[in-house]
């Protein structure tokens, strides 16, 4: 049975609007102390503090920007917090996507909105913003201005992993302005609480270094776990947060990654070839679905299986799922099977949303066809 995932923040304590806030760092970070959570949920009204997230329109979407995305969302709003989704598309722009064409760009970013409003969200208390909306205003370039005076350029190529890129030495000159904006997005929508992913940490550990000298008040930053892409993990001796983000799931490898608007059989065809040794439950993707996307959304995790194989099994939480995984009890055929059937009864509704809606139809066709055309031309520029 699905989970109400909503609530009414005038029904909650303090604490337990605080209990949602930690729990979308959980797996994650959060880099304040619980001080100025406590503070702002004990200090503003309900609504009157604001979270944001930011998001390229790249490409097509998948379950960890659509699922994921929706469930911490509902616990912000659930808590009394207003959640701004910034659809960054000049900043898609400055980072070459789509050839840098702002109106390819603007209209995927419309295909993200239509995605969002339909995989769960509680909208009520969610606004979506775009860039091009942001940048009209001669402030916001002032803003930029002075933030990159207050910055080493060492320190801007530092956090250019935010955009996907592991390397300096390729960067176009605009790739080292998507920094700044960035941070300047934090300011210019009053932002109170950054709610990223730990890949995006760099910037804002830097918009919480510029904030005092600029006038603007330090944000706190709850980063959320990047769900793991279905491939194996990766065996080179990096640091902690660059493995997570190189084990992150990604669009860029379609085959790693569970996209909003896949079908039933593209689910299966995945995940029974995603990474998900027996017993093992560290970068286990397989788990980590259900960790942070179907406990989440469902009171139980049914397991259907034959009598002989020891029948059906019922999962009431998490850990007892990991137990019975690491014991041998549950092998990982039966576990990813039960993974599919809930997975795609959250993504139906969202397919049926583009089936059935004209607008929505039309923007996943574009999409589709600007990805075609963009991977043609990528071909075509390594020959």
């Amino acid at each position: 049975m699905l989970k109400n995932s909503v609530q009414d923040p005038a029904s909650l304590t303090v604490e337990e609007r605080l209990e949602l806030l930690k729990s979308v760092g959980t797996g994650g970070e959060i880099t304040e102390d619980e001080g100025q959570l406590r503070w702002l949920l004990e200090n503003r009204k309900p609504y009157e503090i604001i979270a944001y997230d930011g998001f390229e329109p790249s490409g097509k979407i998948h379950i960890a920007q659509g699922l994921l995305r929706a469930i911490n969302i509902n616990k912000f709003t659930s808590a009394g917090v207003k959640f701004k989704m910034f659809v960054a598309d000049w900043h898609a722009a400055a980072n070459q996507k789509f050839g840098g064409d702002l109106d390819v760009i603007k209209k995927v970013g419309d295909y993200f909105v239509e995605v969002w409003k339909a995989c769960g969200i509680n909208l009520e208390h969610v606004e979506f913003i775009y860039a091009s909306d942001l940048v009209k205003d001669p402030n916001y370039w002032e803003l930029v201005l002075k933030i990159s005076m207050n910055t080493s350029l060492k320190r801007v190529l530092r956090c250019t992993q935010i955009m996907g890129r592991n390397s300096t030495d390729a960067l176009q000159s605009s790739q080292i302005l998507y920094p700044l904006m960035q941070c300047a997005d934090i300011f210019v929508l009053k932002t109170d609480i950054c709610q990223l992913g730990l890949d995006q940490r760099k910037v804002n550990m830097l918009a919480r270094e510029v904030a005092k000298p600029l006038g603007f008040h330090k944000p706190a930053a709850i980063h959320h776990h990047m769900l793991m892409g279905l491939g194996k993990p990766p065996e080179n001796n990096m640091d902690e947060l660059d493995k997570k983000i190189a084990r992150k799931m990604s669009k860029s490898d379609p085959n790693s990654a569970i996209f909003m608007l896949d079908t039933r059989k593209q689910i299966q065809k995945k995940i029974g070839k995603a990474w998900c040794p027996p017993q093992q439950i560290e970068e286990n993707p397989v788990l980590e679905y259900c960790k942070y996307i179907i406990f989440e959304r469902f009171d139980e995790f049914k397991v259907e299986r034959p009598d002989q194989y020891g029948g059906n099994i019922t999962y009431s939480n998490y850990d007892d799922l990991a137990k019975a995984y690491t014991a041998g009890e549950l092998n990982p055929v039966d576990l990813k099977n039960t993974v599919v059937k809930y997975l795609d009864e959250l993504i139906t509704p969202v397919r049926e949303h583009f089936a059935k809606n004209s607008k929505a139809k039309e923007l996943s066709d574009f999409v589709q066809k600007a990805m075609e055309k963009q991977f043609k031309s990528s071909k075509k520029g390594k020959k």
